[in-house]
């Protein structure tokens, strides 16, 4: 089945907007410590840090909004593709929020501020902890990153299966 445009019911313009902002911020960081890992210097992983707590707080935003605008009506589908759908945005959100918390608090327990793009600095809140570093170090690179591999690439692959092989244009409603 085939829809045009037009029958198409979209996400609020905020809704939109917070979707594809959150995927350049996160893409964004990701970058930055593609480059640290690659180039090194400490300004990457400066920007890495400032652009992940930058997510966490557009996420927060993204949640208060998504609360507060009513989606649109469900794509028919089977209830377990609907409840993978479910779970795979509830998962993103959650990952995206854990994520630079995570970070944050690694940086922290390493007795490190978090500098936020040179206008002003998260300070060391906590007693820094080598251990407490190190658990928080290996939940942000070993446990949520894959995490956020996994699913982004399952809601993408959900996204292109509903454009290419379902042809039913949802992708459409995130235009």
């Amino acid at each position: 089945m085939n829809h045009s445009n037009s029958t198409v019911q979209k996400w609020s313009v905020s809704s939109r907007i917070f979707h594809w902002i959150s995927a350049v911020l996160l893409l964004i960081t990701w970058g930055m410590i593609l480059l640290n890992e690659n180039i090194g210097g400490s300004s990457y992983m400066s920007l890495h840090k400032a652009f992940g707590i930058s997510l966490l707080c557009w996420m927060i935003a993204r949640v208060i909004n998504r609360l507060f605008t009513k989606a649109p009506p469900a794509a028919p589908a089977p209830k377990w593709q609907t409840g993978m759908a479910h779970l795979t945005h509830f998962a993103l959100y959650a990952i995206l929020i854990a994520m630079p918390i995570a970070g944050l608090l690694m940086s922290v327990y390493g007795g490190r501020p978090v500098d936020i793009f040179g206008v002003f600095q998260i300070p060391v809140f906590v007693t820094p902890d080598r251990g407490m570093a190190r658990f928080y170090n290996d939940l942000h690179t070993d446990i949520i990153w894959p995490m956020i591999i996994i699913f982004t690439l399952l809601h993408i692959g959900a996204a292109l299966y509903h454009q290419f092989i379902k042809k039913d244009n949802l992708i459409a409603r995130m235009k």
